[in-house]
């Protein structure tokens, strides 16, 4: 099945996805490579990322390179090469997916690509190795969930450090109850890129890129060089900032390790107070989760680095706390001390009826301290790469799912609205619902850009909200 032009593509994808196809059988749908077959891999998105994946999938040896597909002609061909001589290189991503070398699909897009491009190809009969933020907006990851069950399709979220031995060993550890009953994480990443982008006026496009395309799904803007490669995520059309970048990597590991589902409630304050661009998501924001079993914070500077200037995240227990990075972990025991001990005295005893100490050596503790510098963020990746290939052929659910995610997501998106409105949102899990703010609950879902929306249609998908 061939495409000839942007109108011809969507007829033949809903026609696809509605039966009428004959050629689309069920059985293709569901086609597994063999035990000694390669991988068929095709790329949709060839940037920071991208380059990563192709050259981390080149790497494995059941791993086939075939195709590479980026708005950037001058990118696609880049990628194209990388992959090897036998990738065919493809403008139009829709075209890639009819490939019938391409048997799983590595989405690494802008934002707001993330969503309707791991659909289609979950409906093409493709696996799918998508990368995070899972979404641009909530409801997206609930359309995900129901497409690819639909479908029968095995999707990887790119948060690597899932993959990473040292993260497995740290997440052993806290459900083994060796710090305690956690009860808080905070995490955090700051750094000073002061004055910022610029103020760029619009202009045409690159002559490389297809800016029609690259906007997509998102609201037909004028061309601006600080909208397009890269700088894309400081703005709300196609990103949720920091906190759908770098927060949902944090906020992911917290959430994997303690084993959490949805919030219950959010709330999120900041702005972009410093920098002195043209981009919209904060510069600092800080952000408080409420689950059940605890409460996460998030805190992101982009104008200061602070005295601590690596990203990480920490989980406090009661009998100690473990700071994680990607490149190991630190285990710090705390004291046992009689708690009277613990307030403080400024002239000696307490007065008469106040707190007594109580003689204590001080030099017991909870549990014991350890120091893990094994990480390697690059393995990381390769790891990542490998379950999502393994899984692949075993049809089992690889290591960052689509359900889990999407929970990580949701909780970045209400974050997001609360900072823009300024207020609590109380969140049903259940309903996935935002209780009692109709305002807040119209923020969950946007409308496709035409002719976008159509092909969200074929995919018989609901956006109300």
């Amino acid at each position: 099945m061939r495409r000839a032009n942007a109108k011809s593509l969507v007829v033949s994808r809903r026609a696809a996805l509605s039966g009428a196809a004959a050629a689309l059988t069920a059985a293709a749908w569901r086609r597994v490579p063999g035990a000694n077959e390669r991988i068929g891999v095709g790329f949709i998105g060839f940037g920071l990322i991208g380059k990563r994946h192709v050259l981390d999938f080149a790497e494995q040896p059941d791993a086939a390179l075939v195709a590479v597909s980026d708005v950037h002609a001058g990118r696609k061909e880049e990628g194209r090469a990388l992959a090897g001589e036998s990738a065919k290189g493809y403008q139009d991503f829709r075209a890639l997916l009819d490939d019938p070398r391409v048997d799983v699909v590595v989405v690494s897009t802008p934002d707001h690509w993330h969503a309707l491009a791991t659909m289609l190809a979950c409906a093409a009969g493709k696996d799918v190795y998508t990368e995070k933020p899972l979404t641009l907006f909530q409801r997206e990851g609930r359309w995900m969930i129901d497409v690819a069950e639909r479908y029968q399709r095995i999707v990887q979220v790119g948060t690597q450090q899932r993959s990473g031995p040292h993260y497995l060993r740290a997440k052993e550890m806290v459900q083994s109850g060796r710090l305690g009953k956690i009860h808080s994480v905070r995490m955090r990443a700051y750094r000073n890129i002061m004055p910022g982008f610029g103020r760029p006026d619009d202009c045409p496009p690159p002559p490389d890129l297809d800016w029609n395309a690259w906007l997509g799904p998102a609201p037909e803007r004028a061309y601006n060089p600080n909208r397009a490669i890269y700088h894309f995520r400081w703005f709300w059309d196609y990103s949720g900032g920091q906190m759908t970048n770098l927060a949902a990597h944090g906020l992911d590991a917290a959430h994997w390790m303690l084993g959490l589902g949805f919030p219950t409630a959010v709330t999120s304050c900041g702005g972009r107070f410093a920098l002195e661009d043209n981009g919209e998501t904060p510069d600092t924001q800080d952000a408080l989760f409420e689950f059940p079993e605890c409460t996460i914070s998030w805190s992101h500077r982009e104008a200061s680095a602070g005295a601590e200037r690596r990203p990480s995240v920490e989980l406090f227990g009661t009998h100690g706390s473990l700071a994680i990075t990607r490149t190991g972990f630190t285990i710090t025991p705390d004291k046992r001390l009689p708690p009277g001990n613990a307030i403080p005295q400024f002239t000696g005893a307490h007065p008469v009826g106040g707190p007594v100490r109580v003689e204590d050596s001080g030099n017991t503790y909870w549990t014991t301290p350890l120091q893990d510098r094994t990480g390697n963020d690059r393995e990381q990746f390769k790891l990542h790469v490998r379950n999502f290939l393994d899984c692949v052929r075993s049809r089992t659910t690889p290591n960052s799912d689509l359900r889990s995610a999407h929970q990580v997501a949701t909780a970045c998106h209400l974050a997001n609205i609360s900072l823009r409105l300024g207020r609590k949102l109380p969140w049903d899990g259940a309903n996935e619902r935002i209780v009692g703010d109709e305002q807040a609950q119209g923020m969950l879902t946007r409308p496709y850009r035409a002719p976008w929306e159509k092909e969200l249609a074929a995919l018989g998908v609901q956006p109300a909200p």
